[in-house]
């Protein structure tokens, strides 16, 4: 299981923690969002938790998508090949995905015919055009609140006084981001968004960058919300 604390994502001072601090709001009510609070406790409705893994699947095709132009946009050789290798474990992802949604009740074919949702859309078409208008930082800056969100979810759910862990359903989901590969990866993110802001001048771009990362924040947080009001009548 994890160690540490969400707090220790990025190094003190450096562009993540800086990027974080400002929008600190809206970064808890995505990463403590109610949706993440049931999904805790074990309360979050069934039909709440199925709409998440659609739209979920969908998104990660997109992100895909923004992985690839990261290769593009990518300031190193090791870079690109680091970018290409995340590419094909989100395509992995997708197929395991899918297994996933069929363990509830979702078979492939309702997962494969269903549009995105507008918050999906949005969210995704953001982060990929915030890549084609900048460079790698821009495009990073952009990606990191889902990739080192979901790792500082998983924290805030391990201290969770109101967790609940025997009989949770949703458990196995837990366990995933808050396990060791998934928190190693969501750190990795926030070391690089760190570097890149030191060799692509993030001090002198740091309003924009907080923007972009402050409206990423907020997308997630209807990327949630989606869930919960599928959940109602």
């Amino acid at each position: 299981m994890a160690q540490g604390a969400w707090e220790d994502f990025g190094a003190e001072g450096g562009l993540f923690r800086r990027l974080r601090a400002d929008c600190a709001k809206d970064w808890r009510a995505y990463t403590w969002h109610e949706f993440c609070r049931r999904l805790s406790d074990g309360s979050l409705p069934l039909v709440a938790f199925q709409d998440f893994l659609i739209q979920d699947y969908l998104f990660l095709i997109q992100f895909a998508r923004a992985k690839a132009l990261a290769v593009f946009k990518a300031e190193s050789l090791e870079a690109m090949r680091e970018k290409t290798e995340s590419i094909s474990a989100i395509l992995a992802e997708t197929t395991l995905h899918l297994k996933y949604c069929a363990e509830w009740g979702i078979p492939e074919a309702t997962v494969r015919r269903t549009a995105e949702s507008a918050e999906t859309v949005s969210y995704t078409r953001y982060v990929i055009d915030r890549g084609l208008a900048g460079d790698i930082l821009d495009l990073e800056v952009a990606l990191a609140p889902c990739t080192v969100g979901y790792g500082e979810v998983a924290l805030r759910i391990l201290a969770d006084p109101a967790r609940k862990v025997q009989g949770n359903p949703y458990q196995g989901w837990i366990d995933a981001y808050a396990g060791e590969d998934y928190q190693k990866l969501a750190r990795a993110a926030a070391a690089r968004i760190d570097a890149l802001g030191v060799s692509h001048g993030g001090e002198a771009r740091f309003a924009m960058l907080a923007a972009t990362f402050g409206e990423a924040a907020r997308l997630e947080q209807r990327f949630w919300q989606q869930g919960l009001d599928a959940a109602r009548p």
